[in-house]
């Protein structure tokens, strides 16, 4: 498939002014940086898209939720280049590199369909960031190591490819160098980093060289570990290292080992249950997020009771569930006993229910405590509260808090807060 490289020499003219609509995750949101990165470089100019004579939409189709969003874009940007309001429509990412071929004879007035950046081993591409100043996302390796039966990423995105550690410590240095105050560590499958090109599970390594090369970074976050691949030497890190948040987001997606087996997840419950406690021993104060899919076919009440009982018990600080996408091409589309559709958004949301209290009782013991916070931005509709993060949120997907200051604060800034109020999701503050 054609890149967004192919399409710029072909068919933008030079100076055309570039948009992009992104969808999905933040790694996603990495590779739209790429994108404009690489056209701003050749001379054209990047801006709003309400602005734009071309806009590029970075698709997501992971879940069948996904691709309704991407769908839904392309066709709100074909009725704006009906009006004249637009030039060109360039459709990139998941969806255009699964379903390429079949949607560009459905629309036709897309100009073209590009695949995903290819993740270089030891280039670093030239990136637009898209984060505000104060954080950015470091994608460390590309496609997944597992192959879970669920799950359609390696049809996608092709063999796992690490990033070498030289690559990577010469972005962060360069992020260090503007100021950067947080680093996002992400992958589909960042335990397994290395083990393609080092033949070894080397995110240990990596982590111990971004902190000694970093002056300005004083968090770096990690973002989607694979549990099977959570090695003793990445827990005593994160344990050892002050500048690496004690939080980790790390997707189960079940417990019963019924379902583990079926998922594909080489792992089986009693290994899930003896890492969560190694992790709380050595890391007592961290927080754990993770993701569970409900509803896999053949999942059994049984099965789902031990879900939430397991869930219970080791009360995670942040949890999402999804329920099961039947998704094309995947070993899990073959089987059989799928689950209703409405079972499956029961379970989900009882799933939730259950959270909504362990959440309420994790943020209340917050009251009377003192945080370090890194401010967002400032509250509009407020002369004197601010918005920031502690540690243990991850930007745009964990909560917020609310910090009352009187002194200016701005983005970027850490301060000391007081924790005096907190909600199911989000805590309130006053700043020392």
């Amino acid at each position: 498939m054609k890149t967004i490289a192919d399409f710029q020499k072909e068919r933008l003219n030079a100076g055309q002014k570039v948009g992009v609509v992104n969808l999905g995750c933040a790694r996603n949101l990495v590779d739209a940086q790429m994108m404009l990165g690489r056209l701003k470089k050749n001379g054209h100019r990047i801006v709003d898209v309400n602005q734009a004579d071309v806009v590029i939409v970075n698709t997501c189709s992971f879940i069948e939720d996904a691709r309704k969003e991407s769908v839904d874009t392309v066709l709100d940007l074909i009725e704006l280049k009906k009006k004249g309001k637009i030039q060109k429509i360039i459709v990139a990412g998941c969806l255009a590199q699964r379903y390429g071929q079949g949607l560009a004879k459905e629309f036709k007035e897309v100009d073209a369909f590009v695949g995903t950046p290819t993740l270089s081993r030891q280039d670093n591409p030239e990136q637009l960031q898209l984060t505000p100043r104060h954080f950015s996302y470091v994608k460390i390796c590309e496609s997944c190591f597992n192959a879970c039966s669920f799950c359609v990423i390696p049809k996608i995105k092709g063999k796992f490819v690490s990033r070498t550690i030289e690559s990577v410590v010469k972005e962060v240095q360069a992020l260090d160098a503007k100021n950067v105050k947080e680093i996002n560590i992400i992958g589909q499958d960042i335990t397994a980093y290395g083990m393609d090109i080092y033949r070894r599970k080397a995110l240990a390594e990596l982590l111990k060289e971004l902190v000694k090369v970093t002056e300005n970074v004083q968090w770096i976050r990690l973002l989607y570990a694979f549990p099977a691949h959570v090695t003793d030497e990445l827990i005593d890190v994160i344990a050892a290292e002050e500048k690496i948040c004690s939080y980790i987001d790390m997707p189960l997606q079940h417990i019963s080992d019924h379902i583990l087996q079926e998922q594909n997840r080489n792992i089986t419950t009693r290994q899930t249950f003896d890492l969560i406690v190694k992790i709380r021993k050595n890391i007592p104060e961290g927080f754990l997020r993770t993701t569970y899919i409900v509803g896999l076919p053949g999942e059994t009440k049984e099965d789902f009771q031990q879900l939430r009982e397991f869930n219970k018990e080791m009360r995670f600080e942040r949890v999402g569930v999804f329920v099961y996408s039947k998704e094309q091409g995947t070993s899990a589309a073959d089987m059989k006993d799928h689950v209703p559709e409405k079972v499956k958004k029961d379970r989900l949301d009882v799933l939730m229910r259950d959270q909504q209290e362990i959440s309420k009782e994790i943020q209340q013991s917050f009251v009377g405590r003192q945080l370090k916070v890194l401010i967002e931005e400032k509250e509009k509709a407020s002369r004197d509260t601010f918005i920031g993060r502690s540690q243990y949120d991850a930007p745009e997907v964990d909560g917020l808090i609310y910090v009352r200051s009187s002194k200016a604060l701005k983005p970027g800034d850490f301060i000391q807060v007081n924790i005096t109020d907190a909600y199911e999701y989000d805590l309130a503050g006053i700043a020392l």
